[in-house]
């Protein structure tokens, strides 16, 4: 099974952020943006765990102004705003292992987190808000644990002004509008990174994505159990422009959605979203049950087909089972990328094989200097992280045999679903489940070394 946050320092790539005297069980936030103005009012209901004796704690929180912090189950004497956190002080200790809930009050103009990375968080579109919140953009809108360990559950209260759509992670329980003003209710109850969290507001329609042989499935209004013999419930939430242009792109999306159930195991969210945004974003990103792209994606061509591939395949590995630490960012990327490759095999295009033969050959001739197991901060999202960790799990592949490589990573999805994992998780499974491959020395090498190993 998957590490536990509480055997963990803050993230080394991301020192000013997270901590592991307490855990966010739950979230409950209640936000009401207009638009006109960038103007958020939330309300983060928290509650939380003590892994030892509390007499203050921080939690993340760039930009905005916390108006007031109350409890009903210890007494607050003090909080401040500082250098990106929120500081409360308590009048007596909160004892270790204790479960206590904060009431925190905040406001504000929303603004993107600047860092290593560019800008990550909150961000104003041309006409409504994407957030994009890897790796450290969670702050920038709700005072959180952000530590990509740090798995909680939440219900989202999104009210905004009619005409847009508010999106955010799990299933839509309610909607009601009243005048000049829609209220959304999303409850996310299988346990989420804070960098995963997400509110995409716009004119959007909803559409849905099924297989035309399948029968159509109402629109999402309430978070019941998906009954596993049945298709995925699929949607995209579009500008109306382009919603004939999104269709068209998404064609082959339930296609995608049946190839990587059989060899990642079963979808593990109730439904899966796509927001089109009308501006055009340089990539698409995912969060939990959504996956985010630009107008600038909608193409049937490999180039826009792989990223829209890529990010339903972060469903699986980097939403379900997501990193401990960031420093094993190839455990999303790799496989994300290699899922790529299947889905170009799968459907009736290039091979697996062809693909990591030309990706290799390609790497070969760039520069030999990262180690994809540890590439550190500022190479977290270098590209030879992606291509060289699904040429590791292809290695792998080519080693153990379609079967039994296959079955390692639905395995790997069963076991530590919802968790938090490291390589060396990784690793310790594929010895276990791959008797006939030398699983350690095949990966360190991959993993492990600058040069680029031999395919």
């Amino acid at each position: 099974m998957g590490s536990s946050s509480e055997d963990l320092a803050p993230d080394p790539y991301t020192p000013s952020n997270g901590s592991t005297a307490y855990r966010v069980g739950h979230y409950d936030l209640t936000l009401d943006y207009r638009p006109a103005g960038n103007r958020l009012a939330g309300r983060a209901v928290l509650t939380m765990t003590a892994h030892r004796e509390l007499h203050q704690l921080e939690l993340d929180l760039s930009g905005l102004r916390t108006t007031k912090v109350t409890s009903d189950t210890v007494r607050v004497r003090s909080y401040k705003d500082r250098a990106g956190k929120l500081l409360i002080t308590f009048r007596d200790p909160v004892p270790d292992d204790a479960e206590f809930r904060l009431d925190i009050r905040y406001e504000g103009n929303p603004a993107p987190i600047g860092g290593p990375w560019g800008d990550v968080g909150w961000e104003e579109l041309t006409d409504g808000v994407i957030v994009a919140g890897q790796p450290t953009g969670a702050p920038s809108w709700f005072p959180c644990n952000d530590h990509p360990a740090q798995k909680g559950s939440y219900r989202f209260t999104v009210t905004t002004d009619t005409g847009y759509r508010a999106i955010c992670n799990g299933v839509l329980v309610s909607r009601i509008a009243k005048s000049s003003r829609t209220t959304w209710v999303y409850a996310q109850a299988e346990p989420m990174a804070t960098y995963l969290a997400t509110v995409q507001i716009g004119r959007y329609d909803l559409v849905a994505l099924n297989d035309p042989a399948q029968p159509a499935v109402g629109l999402p209004t309430r978070p019941t159990p998906r009954d596993p013999a049945s298709p995925v419930p699929q949607y995209a939430a579009v500008p109306a422009s382009l919603v004939p242009a999104a269709k068209a792109a998404l064609a082959r999306n339930h296609e995608m959605m049946s190839a990587f159930e059989e060899c990642f195991g079963p979808y593990p969210f109730p439904q899966y979203l796509v927001v089109v945004t009308d501006d055009e974003l340089e990539i698409p990103l995912e969060a939990q049950t959504l996956s985010i792209i630009g107008r600038n994606h909608l193409d049937d061509g490999w180039d826009a087909q792989r990223l829209i591939a890529h990010e339903l395949a972060h469903q699986w590995f980097g939403n379900a089972v997501t990193a401990a630490r960031w420093q094993d960012i190839w455990l999303h990327e790799g496989f994300a990328c290699y899922a790529e490759w299947i889905w170009s095999e799968a459907g009736g295009s290039t091979t697996a094989d062809s693909h990591a033969r030309s990706t290799h050959h390609r790497l070969s001739r760039e520069p030999q200097d990262l180690v994809i197991g540890d590439p550190g901060a500022s190479g977290m999202f270098d590209d030879r992280v992606y291509k060289r960790g699904a040429l590791a799990l292809h290695a792998l592949r080519r080693a153990a045999g379609d079967d039994a490589f296959f079955g390692l990573l639905r395995s790997w999805s069963k076991e530590n679903r919802f968790g938090a994992v490291t390589t060396p998780d990784f690793i310790a499974l594929a010895e276990r489940t791959l008797p006939t491959a030398d699983v350690e020395v095949l990966l360190t090498h991959w993993l492990f070394s600058e040069d680029l190993p031999a395919l």
